[in-house]
């Protein structure tokens, strides 16, 4: 795993020139600069962080409610709880192309949902050829297929929860939402933080949906920072800059990351 990383690191370092033989000049930060400098990347930053800032608490929030449900011992749970995480092994590809239908600008169900059925809309929304709109349906996919694993996680922190808690909680005369503010919430926090910062790392390299749903378009609109990384090095061959791409990327999140962790094991210890 070092040896690929360290030569993407040293690659980021250097003008590659693909060609055998052929020298590839140092040229030391003047990659990490131009990314900076370039206005897609910056966008593809900010596209990054409106996909996060949607999926993620969406994906606690449905995650953690549907584990309540189904760590109340239901009729049927076992099969909700495989319908629920079936989403999460589904190929990222299938998915992608099936949403990319679901959302299309002609006879789609998320049209037919907004115009015929809701009236939100007087006309055929062209959701991929806008940037909000692209992302919009892009995001709705990532919190559809990550709800289950937020949920399994949540649900096994659940089940650890004492019994022995909850039913003197209920002696005292709490309600079923007040156990679940005051014994359930406090004991889950540790599960919190980890699916809180596991899903922000993968908010921010999202990479399938994008790439196969709209493409990065139109006109880099709709861009993150691995599909334009990957147009960069794959189609354009500038294999330095999408390595300078990459490294800056991680050390964003890197840095978002330790300051969440940094911060959830501070209120833990409060």
């Amino acid at each position: 795993m070092l040896y690929p990383a360290i030569q993407t690191l040293l690659l980021s370092f250097r003008d590659w020139n693909i060609a055998p033989d052929q020298p590839s000049p140092w040229v030391g930060l003047d990659n990490y600069i131009r990314a900076f400098g370039d206005p897609v990347f910056v966008d593809s930053l900010v596209n990054s962080a409106a996909y996060t800032a949607f999926t993620v608490p969406l994906q606690m929030i449905v995650g953690l409610s549907l584990a309540v449900l189904l760590d109340a011992k239901l009729p049927g749970r076992v099969a909700f709880r495989v319908l629920f995480y079936l989403p999460v092994v589904t190929s990222w590809v299938v998915v992608s192309l099936l949403f990319q239908y679901i959302f299309s600008s002609g006879d789609g169900l998320a049209n037919h949902v907004v115009v015929d059925m809701l009236g939100l809309a007087p006309e055929n929304v062209s959701w991929f050829q806008e940037r909000w709109s692209g992302l919009f349906a892009i995001a709705v996919l990532g919190v559809w297929k990550g709800i289950g694993w937020s949920m399994l996680i949540f649900l096994a922190a659940l089940t650890a929860v004492p019994e022995a808690l909850k039913e003197a909680a209920q002696l005292d005369g709490a309600n079923a939402l007040q156990r679940f503010r005051h014994v359930s919430m406090p004991a889950i926090r540790s599960a919190l933080s980890v699916v809180f910062i596991l899903l922000f790392i993968g908010g921010f390299n999202v990479f399938i949906s994008v790439l196969l749903m709209t493409g990065g378009g139109p006109g880099n609109a709709t861009q993150v920072p691995l599909t334009y990384m990957y147009q960069q090095a794959f189609k354009f061959l500038d294999f330095g800059y999408g390595s300078a791409i990459s490294f800056t990327l991680t050390l964003v999140v890197l840095a978002a990351s330790a300051l969440q962790y940094s911060w959830s094991r501070k209120r833990m210890a409060d």
